[in-house]
């Protein structure tokens, strides 16, 4: 039985392909032997600046092969690893630094700049140049020790959430959920040592958790795609066919940018036979396009929250589907079960519509020094009254057709898919409420157009430019308002809340 994730380095690549590219990114590459060495030394100078275990090491590093050997040194010391968007807004990021409160910060000597001017203390930085200098050493007898006190239910890593207080969330993924993950998605998919596979996801978004360990347990290469080639759809592809990639997992606004400058045409690189794709809602007009380009290809759908080890159902595109017709969510992952509730805590029926949770070891350990919010949303079954069985209530409405397919409605609250990330509409208006002039305002999501849409009120004239700026000091570019609209006064419903009924439906009748 695989205890901790590190097993599949260990017990996998390391006897098998030592010498085997592992990872490349746009300036260097290391095989599975150097990634071992370069994270043991990382894990042995962590060590020196802490004796803690089962406690969050911070990263600060943009998604590169050094990211990774720092993840992986974390875990060789048995604690857990935090990566942060070094885009991140100060404000943001001393706000998940001080939810952290960790002991090690590993960064580099081109971002320490960045940590030092949140008077971060320079004792608790470390530098990832460190780990492979040429002098750098390990002490395998202190990490084997470590290791061999890991159990599969103490955390593996935390990623944060969008919070609708402003405040991010931390959520705390455990080697048991990763390991049943990744165990589930090798064999559904058939990954092999001889996969390339294109990483998309930033290090902070749990979709990077299939790339990096399907490639750790299988012996396959990843390569980690520039940022910058997202924005330029012929570029990506290019990329895609320089380094004959043949799997990746994207969100479907990346592909539907492919498909919306018709680039396929001209450039479908022969390589690719695997198509996975999360994040958000993925267009059928998008999928159909790619599946005319790669008749043969897999095409595969998956959903779940952060909150869940990165997906809890998965869809295997196995049938045509019209441009119209909307396509499932699909079935649970394996060790997995989703339950569709109603208002009543029953089951649904055929094609009615529920909140999708979800039960199995799968879930989050909670939210990293935030009990009450956990308590708030991993509850007890109302289906099991007999011992105590946590599921997590997602928020998102779904039904189950005649076929027995889930299909996803929409979310019950604010929350929203934007760009491949989950955001709270909340940390928006919060952002939008800290811009001076703004005296009330809402934020509502135009699920056609994909934009996010800022309704204000002010006295001044506030130009968009100005206001952007000025949140940009509190969120990410990626949450930033696109559409802006100054009313004189907010819609109010009868009992003296904002009436966002109404105001999407102005944005639908624009």
């Amino acid at each position: 039985m695989q205890i901790n994730v590190l097993d599949y380095l260990e017990k996998g690549p390391l006897l098998k392909c030592g010498d085997k590219l592992a990872i490349r990114d746009s300036s260097r590459g290391v095989t599975f032997g150097e990634l071992e060495r370069f994270a043991k030394n990382c894990a042995t100078l962590i060590l020196k600046k802490t004796t803690a275990i089962n406690q969050p090491v911070a990263v600060f590093l943009p998604k590169s092969v050094e990211a990774i050997i720092a993840d992986l040194g974390i875990l060789y010391t048995g604690n857990c690893y935090a990566n942060l968007d070094i885009k991140s807004p100060p404000q943001r990021l001393q706000s998940m630094l001080q939810n952290l409160n960790a002991g090690v910060i590993i960064t580099s000597l081109s971002h320490a700049g960045a940590l030092r001017a949140l008077n971060i203390p320079e004792d608790h930085l470390l530098l990832v140049e460190e780990a492979i200098a040429p002098e750098a050493f390990y002490d395998n007898m202190q990490l084997l020790a470590r290791s061999k006190s890991v159990i599969d239910t103490d955390p593996v890593y935390i990623i944060y959430t969008s919070g609708s207080t402003g405040i991010p969330k931390g959520v705390v993924i455990s080697h048991r959920g990763v390991i049943d993950y990744i165990d589930w998605a090798r064999d559904c998919y058939q990954i092999s040592e001889s996969e390339v596979i294109g990483n998309q996801a930033p290090f902070f978004f749990d979709n990077s958790t299939l790339d990096i360990y399907l490639c750790l347990s299988c012996g396959a290469t990843l390569v980690l795609i520039p940022e910058e080639n997202f924005g330029y759809p012929l570029k990506l592809m290019q990329f895609v066919d320089q380094m004959g990639i043949t799997t990746f997992f994207w969100v479907p606004s990346v592909m539907t940018n492919v498909a919306n400058f018709k680039i396929l045409d001209s450039l479908a690189p022969p390589s690719i036979r695997k198509i996975l794709f999360a994040g958000e809602v993925m267009p059928t007009r998008t999928l159909n396009y790619w599946r005319g380009k790669y008749p043969n290809a897999l095409f595969s759908n998956l959903y779940g929250p952060t909150e869940i080890t990165v997906d809890c159902t998965y869809y295997i595109v196995d049938r045509d589907f019209h441009d119209e017709e909307p396509l499932p969510i699909g079935f649970p992952c394996r060790n997995t079960d989703i339950l569709i509730l109603n208002e009543k805590n029953e089951r649904v029926k055929t094609d009615e519509p529920g909140e999708l949770c979800v039960r199995g070891s799968s879930l989050a350990l909670g939210y990293w020094n935030n009990p009450e919010k956990t308590a708030s949303v991993f509850l007890q079954n109302p289906l099991n009254p007999h011992y105590p069985e946590l599921i997590y209530r997602t928020g998102d409405l779904v039904s189950r057709n005649a076929r027995g397919e889930i299909l996803f409605i929409g979310r019950k609250d604010f929350q929203i898919k934007h760009l491949g990330y989950r955001i709270e509409l909340g940390e928006i208006e919060h952002a939008a409420f800290q811009v001076d002039g703004i005296h009330n305002g809402c934020v509502i999501y135009n699920q056609d157009k994909k934009e996010i849409a800022l309704f204000f009120e002010s006295d001044r004239d506030l130009s968009p430019t100005l206001i952007r700026e000025s949140m940009l000091a509190h969120i990410p570019k990626y949450m930033l308002p696109t559409s802006f609209r100054r009313l004189d006064k907010i819609p109010l419903t009868a009992n003296g809340k904002i009436d966002r009924q109404k105001l999407t439906s102005n944005l639908k009748t624009d």
